[in-house]
This record gives structure tokens, sequence and C-alpha cells, in this order.
């Protein structure tokens, strides 16, 4: 009966009347069956049902017989429908001829604009983090990704196939914001994939420098794109950028969330602020001193009551972070050396950044500052007890 139904439907929408393809179907069920019994199966009112099937014979879907009781006899479907079939796919056929014509017209018009349609494909939330697992795994030369702590956590899910990435050699680069440095997250991507922390307002992953994938950390949506369109470019530029400028944070990794989430604090007030404050200070100060314990306290960062061995700590994952140097305290001459592998001043800030401590510790020390175009530079701190 519901087969029925469907059937009635289906002919409804090839132009036949409810009761006319309600009475088709039942003689081609019934096969030759009187009219009053067409009325009966097909629940027509015996006054509607002679006309019904006047024009099913009218529209040669039907045979009724000239004899008393009139008898009907339906056309095989396939014949019945054959001319219909053909008008209905002359139609089809004339309106993908249209299609073609205007998207032909729009294209030329758009080449003419110098504008170029470009399609991306759109992810449910549900599926971002199968989508993306795949696209880790099918990675072939590189991994660049940028991702806040959102971005972080759904990466963190496909720590499998970083693995299996890693594995077969795919360099993996990844720039999250130090807020993550030290959490859960961060502790479950698997060592060898390089890590540096800059500001990130988005999630982007690109592989191979061919696909894109953007995740809206507001809804959990994400989107497709290929790396060859400007968008893409132009998202791979700014990795490049990015990449360049954010600071290594390899060594952040055993350390405590809260102890890391302090280091990258220490490092970004002192990269944003401390020169305008090292300037201000020589300028304002008799005695050129530059006070960084109070720098720290403006910027929310106490090192007063931290014990020196702890302090230099601190200071060592700095260096290391900012200039692949280190801290070395000699407790028999009582001399602090700071080396940076890059010229130019960077360990100039975290020497007086100690100096700054000790002072503050009743203790003053020397500074002593060389330089070498190969070596890099060295600061010296020479504590006068």
């Amino acid at each position: 009966m519901v087969k029925e139904h469907e059937l009635t439907i289906s002919l409804e929408e090839f132009g036949l009347s409810k009761y006319e393809a309600r009475a088709y179907v039942t003689i081609v069920t019934k096969g030759t069956i009187s009219a009053s019994e067409v009325a009966y199966y097909s629940e027509l009112p015996r006054t509607k049902v002679y006309p019904v099937l006047l024009k099913l014979q009218q529209k040669k879907l039907a045979i009724l017989s000239k004899s008393k009781p009139v008898m009907c006899t339906a056309i095989a479907p396939e014949d019945a429908f054959d001319e219909i079939v053909h008008e209905q796919i002359n139609k089809v056929d004339a309106m993908n001829t249209l299609v073609s014509n205007l998207k032909k017209i729009s294209e030329e018009s758009k080449k003419a604009r110098g504008a170029e349609e470009k399609r991306y494909f759109h992810l449910h939330p549900n599926y971002v983090v199968k989508q993306l697992r795949t696209m880790v795994d099918g990675a072939k030369s590189s991994i660049h990704i940028m991702a806040d702590s959102w971005g972080l956590s759904i990466l963190a899910e496909c720590k499998e196939e970083l693995l299996s990435v890693l594995r077969r050699n795919i360099e993996v680069r990844l720039v999250v914001p130090s807020q993550v440095v030290g959490g859960e997250s961060f502790r479950a991507i698997p060592d060898g994939v390089k890590i540096k922390s800059s500001e990130i307002i988005q999630n982007c992953f690109i592989f191979d420098d061919t696909e894109l994938l953007l995740i809206d950390s507001t809804n959990g949506k994400g989107a497709i794109f290929t790396a060859t369109d400007i968008l893409g470019g132009n998202q791979a530029k700014m990795f490049g950028q990015i990449w360049k400028i954010a600071f290594k944070i390899d060594n952040l990794s055993d350390m405590t969330k809260a102890r890391a989430l302090e280091v990258c604090k220490i490092i970004s007030a002192i990269n944003e602020n401390g020169l305008g404050f090292v300037l201000n200070s020589i300028m304002s100060s008799k005695n050129k001193f530059v006070d960084f314990m109070k720098f720290l306290d403006k910027n929310g960062i106490s090192l007063k009551d931290r014990p020196l061995e702890e302090v230099l700590d601190i200071v060592n994952s700095t260096l290391e972070i900012t200039c692949s140097g280190k801290i070395q305290y000699d407790s028999k001459t009582n001399n602090i050396t700071l080396e940076s592998k890059v010229n130019s001043g960077h360990s100039l800030p975290w020497a007086m950044l100690v100096g700054s401590y000790l002072e503050q510790k009743g203790q003053s020390a020397k500074m002593t500052y060389h330089t070498d175009s190969h070596k890099g530079e060295m600061v010296h701190l020479k504590i006068n007890s």
C-alpha cells in the first residue's frame, strides 16, 4: 500500500491528477477490471470514476471497452510514458545546455573583470579532528602550524599521526602562544616537533605548502583551501615571518606550567619594553643604574624573594630561548658568566637583571662585556662581597 501511494505521488509529478494517478496505479496492479472495481480499489467517488477513466484514455494511458459494464485496461507503462519520458529528457538536456551557457557567460564576465572563482571545503566541527588526522598522516614534506589553545587541543588528538610523520623525517613546525606552554595539550605534542612561541590569533595548518586547513576556535568549524591560491600563499608567508621572529621554547617542555609561563612572560616583557626602560633609567638616574627588578615588578613578576639559584635558572632558560645562550656561576671565584651565540647585545638585558637582583640583596657586581664575531658574546659579572 505504501509503495502504491509513492507511485501515485510520482505520477502526479508527471502531470496526472490525484484521481487519475490512483486509477492508473489500480488498473496496472489489478489488470483488466470494471469501472466500479476501479472506484472501489482506488477509493474514488463512483460519480468521478468514469470521467477519470476517460481522461486516462485521452492521455493514452488506458483503454476502455465499449461494452457494458465498462472494462478498463492499462496501457503498458513503457509504452504509456515513453513519450513523456523523452519529453522530460529533452527538458533536462535543454536545462543543462542553458546552465552551461550561463556558466560560460559568467566565467567570461569574471575574466573580463579580472576575477576568478575559488572553492573551499567546509567542515562540520564533528569532522575537524578526523580530517586533521587524515591530512597530518598524508603529509609528504612539511607541516607548518599556527595554533591557539583550541587548535593545540585538537592537534594533541593527532599524536599518533604526528609520531608517524616524524618517523618519516617530515618537518613539523608549530607556533603557539605562551599561555599554552606547559599545559596538558602542549605536553601531548611529541618530541621532534619544532616549537616556537608568538602571539597567535588563528588556527592555521599548512601541509606540504599545497593544502591549508583553517579552524575557527569560536565554533569549531573548519575549511580546507588549496595553498596555491592567494589566501594559501599569504598564510604560508605569514607563517614564515612569524616563525622567524618567534622564540624557541623547546627547553620549557620539562618545566611546570607555572614556571614555563613565568619565563615566557619575562621574555615578552623585556623584549617589548626592556629597551625603553633601560634608556629611561639611564637618562633619569645619576648613577646610571637600571633596576630591572623594579621593571619586572611593574609587569607582575616578582623575583626579589627568590634564591639566587632559582633566578639564575630562570635567566638560563631565557638565554637558551632568546639567543641559544647559557649562564654559569662559579661559587669559588664568585663570578657569573652569561654567554650568547648571537651578537648585538642579546645577553645584556639578562646580565642587568642578575645585577639588579644582586643589588637588592646588598651585593654589587662589576660587569664586563666581550664580543666575538664568530663565537658570539659574553658578559662577566664579578660579585663584590
